[in-house]
C-alpha cells in the first residue's frame, strides 16, 4: 500500500508538472490570440483558442497521421531488433514480439510516471523470458546511452546547419548572461552537494555496504556493467548501427510527416522538420508525462522560429502530442497489455547459451 501510494503521488506531482506548463503555454497563446483577434475586429465570443484547436484537430489530414503511426512502429521494430542483440550475448534470445510489446507498455507507462517505463518495459520482458530483471536493466541501460548519443549528434547537425537562424531567435528571446550566470552557481552547488554526500559515504562505507538496499544496488550496478559488456560482444556491430540510424529517421519523419496534416505547416522543409524534431525530442526528455507541457513549448518555440503564428504552432504541437505521443502510445500500450499473456500461453523461452557470468 505504501508503495502504490507513493507512485501515485508520483504520478499526480509529475502530471501537475506537465498540466502546469501546458497550462501556462495555453495562457500566454490565448493572450496573444485576443490581442490579435482584438486587431483584426473578431468580436471575442468568436474568438476561441480551445476552438480553433478543436477545429484544427478536426480538419487535420489523418492520412499523415497514420503514415506517422506506421513509422513509429517501424522504428520500435528497430528498436526491439536492436534490443534482441543487446541481450543475446548474455545467453538469451527472446521473442521479437515480446521484445516490441515490452517497449510499447513501457512507453504507456510513461505517461503515467516519467522514466518509469524503463522498469515497467525490463520487468516485463524479464517475467515472460525468463530473465534477470537486472540484467535486462543493464541493456536498457546501453540503450539508452545510444539514444543520448543519438540526440546529442542530431541536435548537433541541426545547430550546424541552421545555426544563424537558431542563434538570431535565441539572441532577441534569450539573456545568456543570466542563464550563464544561474549554470554557474547549479554547476557550484552540484560539486558542493557532491562532495558532501561521497564524503559521508566514504566515512560510513563499511556499514553501508553491510545493508541489504546497498548490496540489491551493488547487484543492479554490476547488472548495468554486464549489459554494457555486450556491445563489445555483438556478432554484427553494422546492424546494430543501421537500425539506431532507422530508429532516429523514422523519428524524424513522424515530425516531417506530421507537417503535411496540418495545412499550416504543409509547406515547411524537411530542414525546418529536423529542427522541430530537435526541440520536440528535448521536450519528451524533460521529466512530464509524455512530454506534456514541455513538449508543446519547445515544438511551438521552434515554429515560430520559421514563422508560424503562435496560435497555429500552438494547435501543431496539440495534434502532433495527443495525436501521436499520447493517442499512439495508448492505443498499442493497451492493445499491448491485452495480447501479451496471449502471445506468450505455453511460451517456454530458450537459452541459446549458458549464463556464463555464472561460470566465472
Amino acid at each position: 500500500m505504501k508503495k502504490q501510494a507513493v507512485n501515485v503521488l508520483k504520478f499526480l506531482l509529475f502530471l501537475s508538472i506537465g498540466v502546469g506548463i501546458l497550462y501556462l503555454v495555453y495562457k500566454g497563446q490565448n493572450t496573444a490570440f485576443q490581442e490579435d483577434c482584438f486587431n483584426k475586429g473578431i468580436p471575442e465570443e468568436e474568438c476561441s483558442l480551445i476552438d480553433k484547436v478543436i477545429s484544427d484537430f478536426r480538419n487535420a489530414n489523418y492520412f499523415w497521421i497514420l503514415a506517422v503511426l506506421i513509422a513509429f512502429i517501424i522504428s520500435n521494430i528497430s528498436r526491439a531488433i536492436r534490443w534482441k542483440m543487446l541481450i543475446q550475448p548474455l545467453g538469451f534470445n527472446p521473442r521479437l514480439s515480446n521484445a516490441f510489446v515490452s517497449i510499447v507498455i513501457g512507453y504507456f507507462a510513461n505517461l503515467g510516471i516519467p522514466r518509469m517505463g524503463e522498469v515497467v518495459r525490463a520487468g516485463t520482458l524479464a517475467q515472460y523470458e525468463k530473465i534477470g530483471v537486472e540484467k535486462v536493466m543493464g541493456t536498457i541501460v546501453v540503450d539508452r546511452i545510444v539514444d543520448v548519443i543519438s540526440i546529442l549528434m542530431v541536435t548537433a547537425l541541426a545547430v550546424m546547419l541552421e545555426f544563424n537562424t537558431i542563434a538570431t531567435f535565441v539572441n532577441e528571446n534569450v539573456s545568456f548572461a543570466e542563464r550563464l550566470g544561474g549554470l554557474q552557481r547549479l554547476a557550484v552547488y552540484g560539486l558542493i552537494a557532491f562532495l558532501i554526500f561521497a564524503g559521508i559515504f566514504y566515512v560510513l562505507r563499511k556499514r553501508l555496504l553491510e545493508m541489504a538496499f546497498v548490496q540489491k544496488i551493488i547487484n543492479l550496478l554490476k547488472g548495468f556493467v554486464e549489459g554494457l559488456r555486450t556491445i563489445s560482444k555483438l556478432d554484427r556491430p553494422w546492424l546494430f548501427v543501421l537500425h539506431s540510424v532507422n530508429i532516429w529517421m523514422m523519428y524524424f519523419l513522424m515530425t516531417y510527416m506530421c507537417f503535411f496534416s496540418f495545412p499550416p505547416t504543409s509547406h515547411l522543409s524537411p530542414l525546418v522538420g529536423l529542427v522541430v524534431f530537435v526541440f520536440g525530442g528535448w521536450g519528451i526528455v524533460i521529466p512530464s508525462p509524455g512530454g506534456m507541457g514541455t513538449y508543446h513549448f519547445l515544438v511551438q518555440t521552434a515554429l515560430q522560429m520559421y514563422g508560424i503564428e503562435g496560435d497555429n504552432a500552438f494547435s501543431f504541437a496539440n495534434i502532433a502530442f495527443f495525436s501521436i505521443s499520447l493517442g499512439v502510445n495508448v492505443l498499442l500500450g493497451i492493445i499491448g497489455l491485452i495480447i501479451l499473456p496471449i502471445l506468450n500461453k505455453g511460451y517456454q523461452p530458450s537459452h541459446i547459451i549458458e549464463d556464463q557470468t555464472d561460470k566465472e
